[in-house]
């Protein structure tokens, strides 16, 4: 059964998403994942919602098929700069080895090269568990990873050049984040999708006892106020609400509800001025619409002042990534 589409909320509330992939071809959890380009995006961005910019967040797509290993990446950034759309792909946030220390900082120079001024900083997944019921993140960190040397000297280049850092991680990880955005003051560190609270393999079941986790960790981590956190991911299958499985899709009221309590404590333990909604897509296309899922977003925040929401909904993501202007 297929839910009728939903009424857009609050129509002209102005939105960033800073959160999104695209690709030909992607795996995913073992699972190989159809073509999401940017016509897709636009039709997705264009269906109701006063969606005005966006940021797109590296998926391991179009790198160079050759030359040094460690400028591959740079591929990925070629492909999407190359591409032209009139309220889209504002910023661009690449891969890069940050193991490789200081020596990552050609790679990044070649990406901002790249990015025809819209690169705007890096994502190198951290997201490990010891469990085998996990799959962990494609680049295949070390669990140690947030604590080598060698990583924070490549974090640090990240600082000196200006550029962020996008942090992809599981819940139990957070306190290393805690530890790195310690020891790296000046680099400006983008949590993503609510901190990954897990919900398979060894945390099914568990869901109180994880987002309780969650928070004690966030509350740590809201003291470093290099931290922005991004509020979303909400629709991913690891999150172990099984909404994916479900013959009728799930509603805005069922996401709201949901994920409404967690977000609602980030966003006043943060502070609007460092918490950004995301749609994570086309991830979570996998449990909820997009248009679903900013009206979720909607909903939670709808007691708010018009201030804080221009701000969760498009302030922040717009100053944090640097994207200039206002709609």
């Amino acid at each position: 059964m297929v839910a009728p589409p939903e009424e857009i909320l609050d129509p002209e509330l102005v939105i960033c998403d800073p959160h999104h992939h695209l690709w030909e071809q992607f795996e995913l959890w073992g699972q190989m994942q159809p073509a999401y380009l940017l016509t897709d995006l636009q039709a997705d961005a264009q269906a109701g919602h006063h969606v005005v910019s966006s940021v797109y967040i590296e998926a391991r797509s179009q790198y160079r098929s050759d030359g040094p290993e460690q400028l591959r990446p740079v591929g990925e950034t070629e492909w999407v700069a190359g591409m032209h759309a009139d309220f889209l792909l504002d910023g661009i946030v690449g891969f890069a080895d940050l193991m490789l220390g200081d020596a990552v900082e050609e790679v990044l120079v070649a990406h901002q090269e790249a990015g025809a001024g819209r690169f705007r900083g890096i994502r190198h997944s951290s997201a490990w568990d010891p469990s085998p019921d996990i799959r962990n993140a494609a680049s295949n960190p070390p669990g140690d990873m947030m604590e080598r040397d060698d990583f924070r000297r490549g974090v640090a280049t990240l600082g000196r050049l200006g550029l962020t850092y996008d942090a992809w991680l599981f819940h139990p990880q957070i306190p290393q984040l805690y530890e790195l955005a310690r020891s790296q003051p000046d680099v400006t560190m983008i949590l993503d999708h609510l901190g990954g609270p897990l919900g398979i393999g060894p945390y099914q079941g568990r869901r109180d006892e994880v987002l309780g986790d969650v928070r004690r960790s966030l509350d740590q981590l809201a003291e470093c106020p290099n931290v922005v956190i991004k509020l979303g991911g909400v629709g991913m299958t690891i999150f172990g609400l099984g909404w994916h499985k479900r013959e009728e899709r799930v509603s805005s009221e069922e996401v709201a509800e949901a994920y409404g309590p967690i977000i609602r404590w980030a966003i006043e333990r943060f502070g609007v001025d460092r918490c950004m909604f995301e749609s994570n897509f086309p991830v979570d296309r996998h449990s909820a619409d997009y248009v679903v899922l900013w009206n979720a977003f909607k909903r939670i925040t709808a007691d708010l002042s018009a201030p804080e929401r221009a701000a969760l909904f498009h302030d922040t993501a717009t100053r944090v990534y640097r994207l200039g202007g206002t709609a």
